[in-house]
């Protein structure tokens, strides 16, 4: 990858944008933009304004971590969430295909409606169970309809050390309260916002010399586990850390959904299978735990 190539990364400020501003910066010039950026507009909101952006900035790579992640606020804001996950993309792999530019691309578990336990593969038929799935869905057609040269990931569960996540969330209340009750018929893979964004600068290069690589992949940690077994983890390591922890493991209770009525359904079955990805990338995703608990001490170090 030459050195002078310019990658335009959208959504700088988000758990992944953060890490893909370090993974990125091997491969060229990254310019990297969130939505209050003052010299480009990045507001995806207001759609066509990336126009402007895009064919003034010349990229020759687009990577867009930005995106409306707010699944109960979708329900009552679906033409917003729209305009972000479907319309906006959709504008830059229009603008990525008229510069014969690369279009990056993340998407989500929740395409899919969650039924059965089989891990879900790129070719089933996605069924969205709420208006942020439906929005993400729609992303990814709008840049498969337009563009030739997109990479679409599909992951789940997104964690980094920057920013609000599930793990960060359990080790505050863990702190807090001395009884937890934690989601335990939900599956998937707690996926790190650092691996994703190393995937991606690994994957980039590779994609430019084989054109036949593009398309859309399952990219997601390896095993699975529930938000129970999640949250155990990290109260269990957070308490090997030193970390004063109120609740004990015998007070973390397993519920199941129907005990946190939300506006927007989740699926129960979000495991994803990564046979794809491994086989064009030669990649062996990590366990989630070992990701999680590299996560962890990092959020303790700093």
């Amino acid at each position: 990858m030459s050195a002078d190539r310019k990658i335009l990364l959208f959504g700088k400020n988000g758990q992944l944008g953060r890490e893909l501003q370090r993974s990125l910066q091997p491969l060229g010039q990254v310019i990297a933009l969130d939505v209050d950026s003052p010299e480009h507009a990045a507001d995806f909101s207001q759609p066509q304004a990336l126009v402007n952006t895009v064919r003034a900035l010349q990229p020759d790579i687009i990577v867009n971590a930005a995106a409306y992640t707010a699944v109960d606020k979708a329900e009552s804001e679906p033409e917003l969430a729209r305009a972000i996950n479907a319309d906006a993309p959709g504008v830059l792999a229009a603008e990525a295909e008229r510069l014969g530019a690369w279009l990056v691309h993340y998407s989500t578990d929740y395409v899919f409606d969650g039924s059965g336990e089989r891990p879900w593969r790129e070719t089933d038929r996605p069924a969205p169970l709420n208006v942020y799935g439906r929005t993400k869905l729609a992303g990814e057609q709008e840049i498969a309809a337009v563009c030739t040269r997109y990479l679409i990931l599909r992951t789940s569960w997104v964690y980094g050390v920057h920013g609000s996540n599930f793990a960060r969330t359990m080790l505050r209340l863990a702190q807090e309260r001395e009884t937890l009750a934690v989601v335990d018929d939900q599956i998937g893979a707690p996926t790190g916002a650092a691996w994703l964004a190393d995937l991606t600068a690994t994957a980039i290069p590779l994609l430019e010399r084989d054109s036949g690589l593009a398309g859309l992949y399952h990219a997601v940690a390896a095993g699975e586990t529930s938000w129970y077994g999640y949250a155990k983890l990290v109260i269990g390591e957070a308490r090997a850390m030193g970390v004063p922890v109120k609740v004990k493991d015998a007070h973390i209770r397993a519920v199941a959904s129907s005990e946190f009525p939300a506006p927007a359904r989740r699926p129960l079955n979000s495991r994803l299978d990564t046979g794809k990805l491994q086989a064009a990338f030669d990649i062996k995703p990590p366990d989630w735990q070992t990701g999680v608990i590299e996560m962890l001490h990092k959020i303790q170090d700093r």
